[in-house]
């Protein structure tokens, strides 16, 4: 009997010992876990702080342009404006306007988050500096096709009105317009048959397939729009949508591209007429064969007329420049290749003092001509609407220039200043700073000021 009391004695000694040691070591995972979770949630909750505070900022940068835009004067907010307050978040931006020229402005924007709402300190902070610059615009900006015009995300239309022969889609934040700068919006519904046959494109029946214009989120037309088949005004004002009117397709500008090629003088090949720094100089009626690239900030100046029967590759701050000998002469350039225009990172095609740009055309297509056909009708011309010929990224300009992909699609995605566009499909993406000016042919101008830079503080 003694023997076994003393047994249980030490088992039940053990097993006080082992809950000694585990207890607080699980003490310790769980409070270990507890602080990963506390630091995980902190983290999070800033980082989404800190992008409420960004998109204040982008609020506040749109905001701005259309105060500069509607007063040149305009000179800032005065101090914070709310976006957005409920019971646990408020943001707000402030805005304050340096004039640096008659055609150059510097946006300061602070966007600001407070949590809980009712604090007196924001939880984040962020500065930018926006660069803006004038644009004089009037007439038609847009100009498209068959294939029509697609905008989304922060995409927008501000100066210039546009004529679509085809369709229009507008998705997230896209406009068209402004509410204090109203623009003209005519759709043909020229979409059909479908699927296409050889009698493609034609205007749709009355009935068929959906409406031409399609609006969704809170995307929005600011002015007159003429549509036909369209219905439904949902999302256009100022006044909107024009009950009953039918516009019908519009013939696009045509180019006399065999006058160009038969004027040629100069013949250089594109291992030539490239340039990677300094300077270059491209004379009148010049023939470029192959492609052509011009990066690491070199500037071409353009004596006239230029045929490239490759590509055109524009970036890192390259230049293309209307000569000023040239005065109110258009230098036209043709673009033969399948990949047609490119132009990226901050890369420019500068009119000169005269405010003359460039007009630059592209003729790739899907049909057996290419790039030298006359027409290209039915399945050809739809399939050759989204083979992207004229390609602009990432901060270029083209003030005063208009480019055409004839027979394709131009495509445009984050900052630039443009004169116009066409083609047989647009289409715009990407950040808000994106805005058309053409160039004046007749009529009153339009001052509307453009992003031209984002930096942070």
């Amino acid at each position: 009997m003694f023997t076994r009391t003393r047994l249980r004695t030490d088992q039940n000694g053990m097993l006080l010992l082992v809950l000694i040691i585990t207890i607080p070591f699980l003490i310790l995972i769980a409070t270990y876990y507890l602080r990963e979770s506390l630091t995980s949630y902190q983290v999070g909750r800033q980082d989404q702080l800190r992008t409420e505070a960004q998109l204040a900022i982008d609020a506040g940068a749109d905001y701005g342009v259309e105060q500069i835009s509607q007063n040149n004067a305009w000179t800032g907010t005065g101090g914070e404006m709310t976006l957005h307050s409920d019971s646990s978040l408020k943001t707000t931006f402030a805005i304050t306007v340096n004039t640096n020229s008659s055609t150059s402005k510097t946006m300061i924007v602070t966007g600001r988050t407070y949590w809980p709402a009712n604090t007196t300190l924001p939880r984040q902070q962020l500065t930018v500096y926006v660069d803006l610059q004038a644009v004089t615009g009037g007439n038609y900006s847009i100009v498209t096709g068959e294939g029509g015009l697609t905008m989304s995300n922060n995409s927008k239309v501000v100066a210039g009105d546009v004529l679509v022969n085809g369709t229009i889609s507008l998705s997230n934040s896209a406009q068209i317009g402004l509410s204090t700068n109203p623009v003209t919006v005519k759709v043909a519904d020229q979409a059909c048959p479908q699927p296409p046959d050889s009698t493609y494109p034609q205007v749709c029946a009355s009935g068929v397939g959906a409406q031409p214009i399609s609006i969704s989120n809170v995307a929005h037309i600011y002015g007159t729009v003429d549509a036909t088949n369209q219905t439904s005004g949902t999302g256009m004002s100022n006044p909107g949508l024009q009950a009953g009117s039918n516009p019908p397709p519009q013939t696009l500008p045509t180019y006399n591209r065999a006058a160009q090629k038969s004027a040629v003088t100069t013949t250089e090949t594109g291992t030539v007429a490239s340039c990677s720094s300094g300077t270059a100089t491209w004379p009148a009626n010049l023939e470029i064969t192959g492609n052509v690239t011009v990066s690491g900030s070199c500037h071409v100046t353009v004596m006239g007329n230029v045929w490239i029967t490759g590509n055109l590759n524009l970036s890192n701050s390259a230049q293309l420049i209307v000569s000023s000998t040239l005065g109110t002469t258009v230098p036209n350039i043709m673009v033969d290749g399948s990949s047609g225009v490119v132009l990226s990172n901050n890369s420019s095609l500068v009119p000169n003092s005269n405010n003359t740009g460039f007009e630059i055309y592209t003729f790739w297509s899907a049909a057996d001509c290419s790039p030298d056909c006359s027409s290209v009708t039915g399945t050809d011309l739809y399939n050759s609407r989204n083979i992207t010929t004229i390609s602009l990224g990432n901060n270029v300009s083209a003030a005063d220039t208009i480019l055409y992909a004839y027979w394709s699609q131009v495509t445009m995605s984050n900052s630039g200043q443009i004169g116009a566009l066409l083609g047989q499909t647009v289409n715009l993406s990407n950040n808000g700073t994106i805005t058309f000016g053409s160039s004046v042919n007749s009529g009153e101008s339009v001052i509307t000021w453009v992003i031209h830079g984002y930096r942070r503080h």
